[in-house]
């Protein structure tokens, strides 16, 4: 056999790998969005003569105005801190993504504590004005969009803020030179650049809303995500269920659809250099006082406030005669979360470090195809990728059966393995990522010499690859840790009875208005999801000072 034979020998079993890793993933979505293809006439009629009409229009008006909300406070504030000096500008830089470490269904309950009928706000207002006294609706659709909008808006303005430093600064500085007015170079000139990465915000922030159906639940909101769990909560009819996500799929086509129509056929590939950046114009006076007020009113607005509150409740509830801090109860909430994102990241992890070395040996079309197919399950909204693993876990029940392999109840109550594969399949592509930028940064030359001198493929990606990766490997089980910790609608979904995490524990006490007691496990979610927001926040300091 020659050596060129054996090396395409010794790699398949990596490609092999990559592919059935893509398979996993995709299996579960398309065996969900193939259910559309045999639809049970049955259960739409039953759906459109009660709520059905009205969770669309909902979903419909949701993701538009949150959409437009995260793109005018995004996109607004990365401009602000990009184009002009004012007092705090840099701190304001990175505080600004704080809210990446808060989830929806966190400041939801909080706004509706602090804002709602029984709130300190409205009793206050009731005594100064009466007790008619109007005051806006905070359970209402623009109580859920002003939630939404607060906490995901950082997806819109990284984008942008890194889109006006790569891409926009040399065009706005020819524009200048050719006379153009401040505003002039931005509108005509800026804004077509970055319009691409406002759109790709955009789009990630209408999935990020999709899969949410606690915060909506919050404020009296009907969705299609609500509608799913509903069903399969209140009747586990499978059928019903499966049907009726293929309808938030379908919303996540169009969010994916309004990204390419937002992008146009926008592809720039200008850079400014290290050092480059947009000519920031002094905001002195009052100008630079606004600008520094309303950059610190949206970070206490979704960040510092609820955490003060949160810390408040937490001490209270531990230290008041009056508290029920279920402090006893602590300890097994956190070891179910812990077991499950421990299991993720090291499943994960592992997978990403095959997927990516595969791609490196091989280099082939299809361990290619197999990389980008690993992506759809991050793609789609948590709704889709619960129900589509539990249709893919029924179906694996009944080949088994078949064969008298069948495990008694296995989908009926739930597993921990079928939850342990649904977050498998949708935090995979973003450790993935991590993990092929560390390989990718290996030389190719190293990867050659060690094949040339007869290491096998898995010698290669222990003794070359993956002490030159850490790094990344690092920040892939950080990315993929943290975001299995603040999942919540996945784990509503197929959880195992009794086995509750912190944000199942979280969303609960919080349906039941006992708001203090959920501040102990909301505070622990968020200060671990404060881990990736340092790390980005010591990049962007560095980066785009």
């Amino acid at each position: 056999m020659s050596s060129t034979s054996w090396r395409r020998s010794s790699t398949t079993g990596w490609s092999i790998s990559s592919v059935l890793a893509a398979l996993a993933v995709v299996i579960p979505v398309a065996m969900l969005a193939s259910s559309i293809l045999r639809p049970n006439a049955e259960v739409w009629s039953q759906q459109w003569s009660t709520r059905l009409p009205g969770e669309l229009v909902t979903t419909a008006l949701l993701l538009a105005g949150v959409a437009v909300g995260t793109i005018v406070l995004g996109a607004g504030l990365a401009w602000l801190v990009s184009a002009y000096e004012f007092p705090g500008r840099r701190t304001f830089g990175w505080m600004l993504i704080l809210p990446f470490a808060m989830p929806s269904y966190i400041l939801g309950f909080l706004t509706l504590s602090t804002f709602g009928r029984t709130g300190p706000i409205q009793d206050t207002w009731r005594s100064w004005f009466g007790l008619d006294a109007w005051f806006p609706s905070v359970e209402s659709l623009g109580g859920a969009i002003i939630a939404f909008t607060l906490v995901l808006y950082p997806y819109v303005y990284l984008l942008s803020r890194a889109a006006l430093r790569d891409q926009a600064a040399g065009a706005y500085h020819a524009a200048r030179t050719l006379g153009a007015t401040p505003s002039e170079a931005a509108r005509r000139v800026v804004l077509p650049l970055v319009r691409p990465a406002i759109a790709a915000g955009a789009a990630v922030v209408m999935m990020e809303t999709l899969t949410d159906f606690a915060t909506v639940q919050y404020f009296g909101v009907d969705t299609v995500s609500v509608g799913v769990f509903r069903i399969w909560r209140g009747t586990y009819d499978r059928d019903a269920a499966s049907e009726l996500a293929t309808l938030v799929l379908a919303f996540a086509l169009l969010a994916i659809a309004f990204e390419r129509v937002g992008r146009g056929r926008a592809r720039f590939g200008q850079s400014g250099g290290a050092a480059a950046g947009i000519e920031r114009r002094p905001l002195t006076g009052w100008r630079g006082v606004v600008a520094a007020v309303l950059c610190g009113g949206v970070v206490l607005a979704a960040f510092i406030g609820p955490v003060v509150q949160l810390t408040v409740w937490a001490i209270r509830e531990q230290t008041s005669d009056r508290g029920t801090p279920l402090i006893d109860e602590y300890p097994g909430y956190l070891w179910h979360s812990v077991q499950l994102v421990v299991i993720t990241v090291v499943i994960c992890t592992v997978v990403a470090l095959v997927v990516a070395n595969a791609r490196r040996f091989g280099g082939s079309r299809i361990t290619r195809l197999a990389s980008r197919a690993i992506a759809v399950g991050y793609a789609v909204p948590g709704p889709v990728v619960g129900i589509g693993v539990l249709l893919a876990a029924v179906a694996l029940d009944q080949a088994l059966g078949s064969i008298g392999l069948g495990l008694p109840g296995f989908v009926a109550t739930g597993s921990l393995l079928v939850l342990v594969y649904a977050y498998t399949v949708r935090f995979l592509a973003p450790g993935l990522s991590a993990v092929e930028t560390g390989v990718g940064q290996v030389p190719e030359e190293m990867t050659a010499s060690a094949r040339t001198l007869g290491a096998p493929p898995m010698e290669t990606a222990w003794r070359v690859h993956l002490p030159l990766a850490k790094a990344s490997m690092f920040s892939a089980a950080v990315l993929v840790g943290v975001d299995a910790l603040k999942e919540l609608p996945i784990v509503l979904l197929l959880r195992p009875f009794g086995f509750d995490t912190l944000p199942v524990w979280v969303y609960n006490l919080a349906s039941e208005s006992r708001y203090q007691q959920a501040a102990l496990p909301a505070l622990s979610i968020i200060v671990v999801a404060l881990v990736p927001v340092f790390l980005l926040s010591r990049r962007l300091d560095r980066r785009q000072g």
